[in-house]
């Protein structure tokens, strides 16, 4: 079986509610094993025979919606995506709430790059690597214009992590 994490958008925050349990009931569906979740907000670690992410990602958006009814963006990631992803990170990790990675759905066509920098405040700091985008926001990514543009910017659908829920996957994601 492949390792797989699995990040859905907008989970138990502005009315879009999902338990955990039900969670875990849609991927326990779809085939999926060894499943665990990571605080409520659509972080799942989990095993799977499937040898496309785009395949679980349509699988378990169809789950969550036929269980529940929630239409929600699903990227599913490979251990050597997130691997990659993580290895990526230029920026330093002083503060795991400042650092942010958005794991886009596919690698932006065409990006409004200059629409980026022209929200990005003197203290941020962003790039665009593939498929994800690394935000630096010393000042709050709440108070952030950029954090809150970037997908429009990019367009393409996205999901964002902190560096600490990031880590907290990844120590998931090594113990198997």
């Amino acid at each position: 079986m492949n390792q797989y994490i699995a990040l859905l958008r907008g989970i138990n925050v502005g009315g879009k509610t999902l338990a955990m349990k039900d969670l875990i009931a849609v991927l326990q569906r779809v085939g999926c094993a060894n499943i665990r979740t990571y605080i409520q907000s659509g972080n799942v670690v989990f095993s799977s025979d499937v040898t496309e992410s785009t395949t679980l990602e349509e699988h378990i958006r169809a789950g969550v919606i036929q269980s529940c009814g929630l239409d929600v963006t699903v990227i599913v990631l490979t251990v050597r995506a997130w691997q990659t992803a993580l290895a990526g990170n230029p920026f330093p990790i002083e503060n795991g709430r400042a650092l942010h990675l958005f794991f886009l759905a596919s690698v932006p066509v065409a990006p409004d790059l200059n629409r980026l920098e022209s929200l990005k405040t003197e203290m941020e700091k962003y790039l665009l690597s593939g498929q994800v985008f690394y935000l630096y926001t010393p000042d709050g990514f709440g108070r952030s214009k950029l954090a809150e543009k970037a997908e429009k910017c990019l367009g393409v659908a996205a999901t964002a992590r902190n560096w600490n829920t990031v880590s907290q996957l990844n120590e998931m994601l090594q113990k198997g």
